[in-house]
């Protein structure tokens, strides 16, 4: 029996896991009585639950389906796309003791106190709700593409449109094919043009679904509105115990049955092209090179200390120890979960190649074809419990920021039950925004990429408040606008401008470029003659097709014309715009050095702004600024009322503090690493390097 193209039993499944979760949210609301539990837990999370939180809190879905999507495109090396944060893993050991130790609910009050400026924190607030509604959004479009793949139509019912859509694809698929070996006469290169301009402006599809993606976003986000409403910040910590195993579970089910069905490690790379299993790629073919994933992980590197919750989860620790523990450990864990999903990625292209028009189904179709009724629906729960898992923590973030940065300035010294019920709003408008996002937004490697990119814009000017005594409120602000001028603002407009979609100067492209690349025979080459036995080397002719360099991606404004005008669509890169105005010419780059460009400028601009803004403006007061930074420098206390007696008594002798400073008598206030810091950062980067070798030895199994 089968509803909407789902076995009953799926059905049930997920009804039960809704039902399990509820209960969870409804037991906790009855023992809820003062802001601080509702936003912080009361501060009193332990090891266990400070894992699951940051476990949940990094990881969900849209993730997996970006690394997923990536390696479906580019192979292995596409991983790199989330995968970049593993050698940024190190230094969260640092910035969960500055959470903790900072004392406060949310990276908005750090503006506020620091900067003694209300106006940043509430920058900061609007800033990160933006944030939240586009990470809300990537959760719902991964899950309801999951859904979609998993209940399509029957092609008897297809419409005649859907008839087309699905038919064109398939013809464009094969022309595909064919441009790269470059076998196509003129008139099938006129074609495959027109196809590449519809499939650009997403009217081509593989299949059509029973699901409609805005009814799942609805029905899925008043669903986690409802635990979210009743619990608040401690709901979200047990039901990630619940969703964290979820998370497991879904991770691990599809790798054994995807390997028996490519005929195990030695059919999978018999299945897929040798180069698809290189960790860093082919700096011609792919987009992510060395340089390039070190560019990202800088830029994410910068973004970290800006992540909305980052505040609010390692604050509800009981102590810096745990924080940090919860945060490396947590994060950690994911790291190791990716691999599942770059092997999901990899199992895929064996499956699927060239059948799949959008990437982000590959789960759903994995997951339909590969798993039989029941394990169905736990994987479909193991999705939404990846994605509310996320969901849970941002919405609570934000909601603390719209209380704490909005709504307190404006209206201080009311009841905590009055700041619970604005919390509860926020939550609301936070869910439902997301939904607003999502159905204005359908690629989600877009979003992705943006999220990496955006918090830098907050971010210098955290690492360098928690460092840098010198810096300064009008710093920030320059800084900020600078940021978000070059960062979202010109390339949201342009992508929507048509002026600027089509300037001639905005549509140029690299170079086309013919390469020979070294690869093993496989079967399919002997048989053409290619090679006289499957693992010679072998040298294959490659195109390297041009590539946009101001646009994600340039096709005809009427595919069906060959002589309307091109356009440019998805985001306009404004950051190579600026480095054009400066002289640099791209022409000549690859992919992979056109995203390295991209990330460095992020990364590193928003500091240069800073610092010499800095030395041409006014400190904060001494005051302010001691008793900020006699936090920094003092462990968490037994109780409260010891640590708050030991800080006051710190920020009124700094000079005592400035021996444990690494630069004494300087405006650098980084204290000097102890036994605990070498530990934890150098034996992180050890387990960094296990992971890597997992990975590599993962990929090299049967070849």
């Amino acid at each position: 029996m089968h509803l909407l193209g789902l076995h009953i039993l799926d059905v049930f499944l997920i009804l039960l896991y809704f039902v399990i979760i509820f209960w969870i949210a409804i037991r906790i609301s009855k023992r809820i009585s003062n802001a601080n539990e509702y936003f912080l837990a009361d501060r009193k999370m332990g090891k266990f639950y400070q894992f699951f939180l940051n476990f949940g809190a990094s990881t969900d879905s849209s993730q997996a389906a970006a690394v997923t999507r990536e390696i479906y495109r580019q192979g292995i090396a596409g991983m790199w796309i989330q995968y970049i944060v593993l050698f940024i893993t190190p230094f969260y050991w640092f910035t969960g003791m500055l959470f903790r130790r900072a004392r406060l609910t949310t990276v908005g009050d750090y503006f506020t106190e620091r900067f003694e400026s209300k106006s940043l924190g509430s920058a900061f607030a609007i800033f990160s709700l933006v944030l939240t509604l586009l990470g809300g959004a990537m959760g719902y479009l991964v899950s309801a593409k999951t859904f979609m793949a998993l209940t399509p139509k029957d092609p008897t019912t297809y419409t005649a449109e859907e008839r087309l859509s699905v038919e064109q694809y398939s013809e464009y698929n094969k022309l595909k094919i064919a441009f790269a070996a470059e076998e196509l006469d003129d008139a099938q290169k006129t074609r495959y043009e027109e196809l590449q301009s519809l499939n650009t402006q997403g009217k081509l599809s593989a299949f059509v679904s029973h699901t409609n993606p805005t009814i799942f976003y609805f029905l899925y986000a008043t669903t986690v509105c409802i635990y979210i409403l009743l619990g608040g910040f401690e709901a979200a910590a047990v039901t990630d115990v619940v969703q964290g195993i979820l998370m497991i579970f879904f991770s691990a089910i599809l790798i054994p049955f995807g390997l028996i069905a490519v005929g195990g490690f030695t059919g999978l790379h018999d299945k897929v092209p040798e180069h698809m299993f290189w960790l860093f790629g082919a700096e011609a073919i792919s987009e992510y090179a060395w340089y390039t994933i070190a560019a990202m992980a800088l830029a994410n590197l910068v973004s970290i200390v800006a992540v909305t919750a980052g505040m609010q989860v390692s604050g509800s620790a009981k102590d810096e120890g745990t924080a940090r523990f919860g945060l490396i450990i947590g994060l950690m864990f994911k790291r190791l979960m990716m691999i599942l999903w770059a092997m999901a990625g990899l199992i895929a292209i064996g499956l699927y190649a060239g059948q799949i028009s959008d990437p982000d189904l590959a789960w759903g179709h994995m997951t339909r074809n590969l798993l039989s009724p029941g394990f169905i629906g736990i994987m479909m729960i193991g999705v939404l419990a990846a994605s509310m898992s996320t969901l849970d923590a941002g919405a609570m973030a934000a909601a603390a920021l719209v209380v704490n940065q909005l709504y307190k300035p404006l209206y201080p010294d009311k009841p905590d039950a009055h700041y619970i019920k604005i919390g509860r709003y926020a939550v609301v408008f936070t869910i439902y925004g997301s939904v607003f996002m999502a159905l204005i937004v359908s690629n989600l490697l877009e979003l992705f990429k943006y999220a990496i990119t955006a918090p830098a814009i907050f971010g210098a000017a955290i690492w360098l408040g928690f460092t840098w005594r010198r810096l300064t409120k009008k710093a920030v602000f320059a800084q900020v606008a600078a940021s978000v001028i070059i960062i979202a603002a010109i390339p949201n407009i342009f992508e929507n401008m048509d002026m600027a979609r089509s300037n001639p100067s905005f549509l140029v492209q690299t170079v086309e470029k013919r390469i020979m690349v070294s690869v093993k025979a496989k079967t399919e080459d002997v048989q053409k003659g290619l090679a006289t036995k499957v693992g010679e080397r072998i040298e294959k002719k490659q195109l390297i097709p041009s590539s946009p360099i101001l646009f994600d991606r340039i096709g005809r404004e009427v595919p069906e014309d060959p002589n309307s005008r091109m356009l440019g669509y998805g985001r306009f890169n404004a950051e190579l715009w600026v480095l054009t105005l400066f002289g640099m010419d791209f022409t000549n780059y690859s992919k992979a050095g056109l995203v390295t460009a991209r990330f460095l400028f992020n990364a590193i601009f928003p500091f240069i702004v800073l610092i010499l803004t800095s030395f041409f403006t006014q400190m904060n007061s001494r005051k302010s600024l001691d008793f900020f930074y006699a936090k920094l420098h003092t462990p968490i206390q037994p109780t409260k009322e010891e640590d708050t007696q030991l800080v006051l008594a710190n920020a009124g002798q700094m000079e005592v503090l400035d021996k444990d400073k690494l630069f004494p008598n300087t405006n650098i206030e980084i204290h000097k690493p102890d036994k605990m810091d070498y530990i934890g950062f150098f034996g992180t980067w050890a387990l960094v390097l296990l992971v890597i070798l997992l990975l590599w030895f993962v990929t090299t199994i049967g070849a």
